[in-house]
C-alpha cells in the first residue's frame, strides 16, 4: 500500500551594496501593459567582461527588450569607477540619472547595477533586488540521484546544494533566501530537510513514518505546510517550526500533494485526487472546508500562489501539460504558453511575471522561463542531465 502511496504522490508532485545617487524619472508602467520598453546598452567602456555579465543579466531580468537601434526607449552605457562601475541612462538621448554601483566580481557589480535600472524605472512593481535571486532546482546526476542545485536568473553560476547517494525532490526556499528545505528519500520513506547556503549546514525538519513530501514555507517562516502518511492516509498538515505541534488540514482517503502558501499566510492551496482526478483546492490555514478552484484542462497539479493573487498551475491539454494563471481577484483562467512540448511545475519569479518551469521536449528535460504577460520563452539551464522541479527565491538585496 506504501508504494502505491507514493506513486500516485509523486505523480502529482512531478507534473511538480553601494549607495546609488540618481535623479532618473522613472517611467510608469501599468501592469496591464504588455509590452517592454527598448534598451540599448552600449556596455562598460574597457570592461569587456563586466559588459557581458550586464548584458547577459539584462536580457533575463525580462523588463526590458535589447536592441541595437538608436531610438531605443532607453539607452545605458558604463564606465568602470574603481573597482565599482559608473553608469548613464538617458531616456530620448537626454541623460536622466548616474548610478555609481559599489566594487566586487563582474557578476556582482552587473546584478546590482541591472537591478539599479529596474528599481528606478519600474518603481510600482517593487521587485528590489530581483537581480539577485536564485532558482533552486533538482538535477538527476545519477539513475535513483537527485540532487539540489541552483543558478542566477540568467542559467549562470550553477552551485549544487546537496550531495546525496539517494533523491532529493521538491526544492522550497526559506523566506531569507538562505536555506532551502526539500525532500530526501531514505530506506523507509522520505524526510523533510534544510540546508543552509552559508555556512552549509543541513538539519531534518520532519521525519515521520513513510511520507514526508511537498514542504512549503510559510511567508513569515514560522510554519511548515507538509505531506505526511502517518497512518496510510496521504494528507495535508501544518507544523510551527521547529517542533511544534502538527495540525492536520485534510483527513480523507483521497492523496494530497504539492501544497502552497497564500501570500498573507492565511491560505494554502494544493492538489487532492478526491474528485478522481488532481484538481487545486484552497483551505484555511487554520483547517475548516476546502474549496475547489476552477481550472482548464483535465488536470490540475503544482500550484504556486504569485503576492498579487496568481495562481500558476500545470495542466494537462491535449495530451501535453501545459501552464496556466488562475487570478483569484478576477476568476480569468489563461494558458499562458503555446509551444509544443511538455511543461511541467512552474513557479513564480518575485516579479510576479515570470515563472520558472520544466520543459520536457525530445531530449533531456530542461529549465526554461515563461513570460506570462507576453508568452516568450526563454531557455534558463539545459545539462546532460535531467532537470526538474524549479522554484524561484524570493527577491535579496
Amino acid at each position: 500500500m506504501f508504494g502505491k502511496i507514493l506513486g500516485s504522490l509523486m505523480l502529482a508532485a512531478c507534473c511538480g551594496f553601494a549607495a546609488i545617487a540618481v535623479n532618473a524619472a522613472p517611467v510608469r508602467i501599468v501592469k496591464q501593459v504588455r509590452e517592454n520598453p527598448t534598451l540599448r546598452f552600449d556596455g562598460v567602456a574597457g570592461d569587456p567582461v563586466l559588459s557581458e555579465a550586464m548584458e547577459s543579466i539584462l536580457r533575463a531580468c525580462g523588463w526590458f527588450d535589447l536592441t541595437k537601434n538608436n531610438d531605443a526607449v532607453y539607452q545605458l552605457k558604463g564606465m568602470r569607477s574603481g573597482s565599482g562601475v559608473t553608469l548613464s541612462l538617458s531616456i530620448g538621448g537626454a541623460e536622466t540619472g548616474r548610478w555609481t554601483i559599489g566594487g566586487g566580481n563582474p557578476r556582482t557589480v552587473a546584478k546590482r547595477a541591472v537591478d539599479a535600472v529596474i528599481e528606478k524605472s519600474f518603481k510600482e512593481l517593487k521587485v528590489n533586488g530581483f537581480c539577485n535571486s536564485r532558482i533552486a532546482f533538482c538535477a538527476e546526476t545519477s539513475r535513483g540521484v537527485r540532487n539540489i542545485f541552483a543558478c542566477d536568473i540568467d542559467g549562470n553560476d550553477i552551485r549544487q546544494i546537496t550531495n546525496f547517494r539517494s533523491m532529493c525532490v521538491e526544492p522550497c526556499w526559506f523566506p531569507d533566501g538562505r536555506s532551502i528545505g526539500y525532500s530526501k528519500y531514505n530506506r523507509s520513506g522520505m524526510d523533510v530537510l534544510q540546508t543552509t547556503l552559508a555556512p552549509v549546514r543541513t538539519r531534518r525538519l520532519t521525519g515521520f513514518r513513510g511520507i514526508n513530501a511537498g514542504a512549503a514555507i510559510s511567508p513569515d517562516g514560522r510554519n511548515l505546510a507538509v505531506i505526511l502518511s502517518i497512518d496510510h492516509k496521504v494528507d495535508l498538515y501544518v507544523m510551527p517550526l521547529p517542533n511544534g505541534k502538527l495540525r492536520r488540514l485534510t483527513n480523507s482517503i483521497s492523496v494530497e500533494a504539492s501544497p502552497c502558501w497564500s501570500p498573507d499566510g492565511r491560505e494554502i492551496a494544493f492538489v487532492s485526487d478526491e474528485s478522481g482526478q488532481p484538481r487545486i483546492y484552497v483551505v484555511s490555514a487554520n483547517g475548516g472546508a476546502r474549496r475547489r478552484l476552477p481550472s482548464i484542462g483535465i488536470d490540475a497539479v503544482t500550484p504556486d500562489w504569485s503576492q498579487d493573487g496568481g495562481i500558476v498551475y500545470a495542466t494537462r491539454v491535449d495530451g501535453a501539460y501545459t501552464v496556466a494563471v488562475y487570478n483569484m481577484a478576477t476568476g480569468e483562467n489563461k494558458r499562458v504558453v503555446e509551444e509544443g512540448g511538455a511543461w511541467e511545475s512552474p513557479a513564480w519569479a518575485a516579479d510576479g511575471r515570470q515563472v520558472v518551469c520544466k520543459r520536457t521536449g525530445a531530449a533531456k528535460s530542461a529549465l526554461y522561463v515563461i513570460d506570462t504577460w507576453t508568452g516568450r520563452t526563454r531557455l534558463l539551464v539545459a545539462t546532460p542531465h535531467n532537470l526538474s522541479m524549479p522554484v524561484w527565491s524570493p527577491c535579496f538585496r
